[in-house]
């Protein structure tokens, strides 16, 4: 981390967290960031449900809600890019304050919901982002929808010609009812009207599944089996939780979706389970408290095909992805594996 890099995260860290997260947009947009583009070797190059990374490390989606910072964010080092949630119709989200930083814990927990541009304006600046690092679009619904399953079909049909993948977002803590989406019933008719949407489109878009930390074993295995019975590409393991065990900030018992270094060991327990569940024929991607290259490491071994991060920018600066890209380059030639794809679940058992 350079020293501008550290003396700008102290300042930030002085103001309202969501002050300071939109003052870093700025920052971006002016320049202000790491570029050193994406960072990359023959280790690092990773194919992912038929896209090509440079590395495997990405950003989760979140940062950039409406995808107002492509360029910058494509030279910061990542390998892939997720921004949205996007709504179909714009949304301002929950009543702040809904952003909270637990520096104790090295966390965040939000309760965003949601708020987002709308897809239409979304739409237009993913059509005119210059080539890069893959990027996709989580899909979301309006918190005051008649129908949000068809709410993700609608993004994905306005949105999905001009994206690398879509990710369906059903594990939100922070929009209503929207996790009772992840049930089998509801989320087999939900991924059918998204799949006819993905159909339409001039070309195939890999879909991926978001899912929650905190489901059952009986869930995790009725997730598992549909997303091999209804085509998905993907699962990304996973979206914040809604535990807190064991925090000690004095904001632990906020609402909201906790994030960061509490949810590393509950989150990577789910993607070593679903790698079984799944048997290896559906690649995942490890979400969830990741803020070294020996965290992402852990998490490739443990089942994950790609990373992804967020949380720990707010401690350790965007300058933390090319830092955790090229610290896993090491490992792996640490370990004598020639590529990413020779270490995925290789130490699956430890967290089984």
């Amino acid at each position: 981390m350079s020293t501008l890099e550290r003396l700008g995260l102290l300042a930030l860290h002085r103001l309202d967290p969501e002050r300071a997260h939109d003052l870093a947009h700025r920052a971006l947009r002016a320049g202000l960031g790491p570029a050193p583009g994406p960072i990359t070797s023959p280790r690092l190059k990773t194919r992912l449900a038929g896209l090509e990374l440079p590395n495997p490390v990405g950003l989760a989606a979140g940062f950039d809600k409406n995808a107002t910072l492509l360029g910058p964010l494509g030279r910061a080092g990542f390998g892939f890019l997720e921004v949205g949630a996007a709504t179909p119709r714009p949304q301002p989200g929950n009543p702040k304050p809904r952003l909270f930083r637990l520096s104790a814990d090295r966390a965040i927990i939000n309760r965003f919901g949601f708020n987002n541009e709308g897809m239409a304006a979304v739409a237009a600046r993913l059509a005119a982002r210059a080539p890069g690092v893959p990027v996709g679009l989580n899909l979301g619904a309006n918190k005051d929808s008649a129908d949000r399953k068809a709410d993700f079909a609608q993004v994905l049909a306005t949105c999905g010609a001009h994206v690398d993948f879509a990710t369906v977002n059903v594990s939100s803590p922070n929009t209503e009812k929207l996790r009772d989406l992840q049930g089998k019933a509801a989320l087999a008719e939900l991924l059918s009207g998204v799949m006819a949407a993905r159909d339409a489109l001039a070309r195939r878009v890999p879909v991926f599944l978001k899912i929650a930390p905190d489901l059952t074993e009986a869930e995790l295995d009725d997730i598992a089996g549909l997303a091999l019975e209804s085509g998905l590409d993907a699962i990304i393991a996973t979206n914040t939780t809604l535990a807190r065990d064991g925090l000690r900030s004095t904001d632990r018992d906020q609402a909201g979706g906790l994030s960061g270094a509490p949810l590393f060991e509950k989150s990577t327990r789910v993607l070593a389970r679903l790698s079984v569940l799944t048997e290896g024929r559906l690649p995942l991607i490890g979400v969830g408290g990741i803020a070294s290259a020996e965290d992402a490491y852990a998490k490739i071994r443990a089942g994950a095909s790609a990373v992804q991060l967020y949380s720990a920018l707010v401690y350790d600066g965007l300058s933390l992805a090319p830092r955790i890209a090229r610290g896993l380059d090491a490992l792996l030639a640490r370990d004598g594996f020639e590529t990413v794809a020779q270490a995925v679940g290789t130490n699956r058992e430890a967290w089984t």
